[in-house]
Parts: C-alpha cells; sequence; structure tokens
C-alpha cells in the first residue's frame, strides 16, 4: 500500500514540480525584466527632469540681466546727514552710507573702496589694499553714528580712540570693494564719556576684519 500509494503521488508530485519549472523560466524572465526595464526607464526619465529642471533654472537667472540680480543697499543715513554727525571730512570720512541703524544698540554702514582714494598711489602701488588701521578707523567712525546720537546721550562732540583689542585682519580689501562694517554697543559710561563696542568689517559676506573698540567723547 505504500508503495502504491507513492507510486500514486509521484506522477502528481512530478507533474507539479514540473509545472514551475516548465513555466518559470518564463514567468521569472517576465517578473525580472520589467521591472528592470521600469527601473531603467524610471531612472532615465529622473535624469531628463533633473537636467531639464537645472537647464531651466540657469536660463531663469540668465533670462535677468546682471545689472538687475543685485538691489542696492538701503539708506538710512546719506551722506550729508553722516556729515552731520561726524566732525571727519575728506580726505577722512571713510563712511558712505548708513544701511542699519538701531538707537543705543548697532548701526551698520558702508565704505565703497575705489581706485580713487587717496592712500592707494602710496599702499601699494603695484598692488592697491586698503591700509588695515584705515578699516579700523572706518569702523570707528560708525560706532561714532551710534555714540553721538541724542538716544544715547551723544552730545555729537569729537571722540577718540581709547583702546583697540583682539584686531584681526582676515582678507585684504581692495578697489572695488564694499567694505560693510557692523558697531555693537557693548557698555557705555555715561558719567565718563565712555563706549566698548564690538565690530566686525565684511566683504561680499565674509568677515576681513573684527576687534573690540573703546572710545571717549570729549573735547580732548
Amino acid at each position: 500500500m505504500a508503495a502504491a500509494s507513492s507510486s500514486l503521488l509521484s506522477p502528481t508530485l512530478s507533474q507539479s514540480l514540473n509545472k514551475p519549472t516548465r513555466f518559470s523560466p518564463s514567468g521569472l524572465s517576465l517578473s525580472l525584466s520589467v521591472p528592470r526595464s521600469l527601473s531603467l526607464q524610471s531612472y532615465h526619465r529622473s535624469n531628463s527632469v533633473a537636467c531639464c529642471s537645472l537647464n531651466g533654472g540657469d536660463n531663469t537667472s540668465q533670462d535677468i540681466p546682471i545689472e538687475n540680480r543685485y538691489p542696492a543697499f538701503p539708506t538710512v543715513m546719506d551722506i550729508n546727514q553722516i556729515r552731520e554727525i561726524l566732525p571727519h571730512r575728506f580726505p577722512f570720512l571713510l563712511v558712505d552710507r548708513v544701511i542699519e541703524y538701531n538707537p543705543g544698540v548697532s548701526a551698520v554702514a558702508i565704505k565703497n573702496v575705489t581706485i580713487n582714494d587717496n592712500f592707494f598711489p602710496g599702499h601699494f602701488p603695484e598692488r592697491p589694499i586698503m591700509p588695515g588701521v584705515l578699516m579700523v578707523e572706518a569702523m570707528a567712525q560708525v560706532g561714532g553714528l551710534v555714540m553721538l546720537q541724542p538716544e544715547v546721550g551723544g552730545s555729537r562732540e569729537n571722540f577718540f580712540f581709547a583702546g583697540i583689542d583682539k584686531v584681526r585682519f582676515r582678507k585684504p580689501v581692495i578697489a572695488g570693494d564694499t567694505l560693510v562694517m557692523r558697531m555693537t554697543l557693548v557698555k557705555l559710561q555715561k558719567r565718563f564719556g565712555i563706549a566698548k563696542m564690538e565690530g566686525k568689517a565684511y566683504v561680499g559676506g565674509e568677515v576681513v576684519c573684527e576687534g573690540e573698540f573703546l572710545m571717549a567723547t570729549g573735547s580732548g
């Protein structure tokens, strides 16, 4: 009985085993070939879409003339208002425009560095670089705009350096650069007319000079 049952079952088992093996190659080839083809097609499509999107972005930026891509700095104080506050005059007024002002807190101003600045013929004839001491002076003048404002208790008198600490020059500033200077009031002693400030100067978003400033107001 056992032998008979095994002989009877063996054909069904062989058929059940033979059917998958008979159709499995085509089944496997279909199941594998379709995802492979789809995956390749989707891969190529994703690349083509990415290329189109990148090209489209480039075309959009190229459609705008370069002279219209960059907005101008805002004007909070123009040169005439600056001259009303600071006592400096040519050739030592080194602030062209104030672009941000927070009374009693900080000021941000710009200095347009041009080849016509009077220090370039001597510093240096072969490689015009803005002197570091003049960068510090320009930053101090921005600090003076904060100090001499009535909102901070300033009297619009002269102000002087009382100390400079931790000054670092990171990169050279050359003709054609726009020096953006931020001066922040850290501490003010109204009784003695002494202010401590922190300053940073930037060109193209990169720090070119930084330091701590101690300044005093008075008549000398």
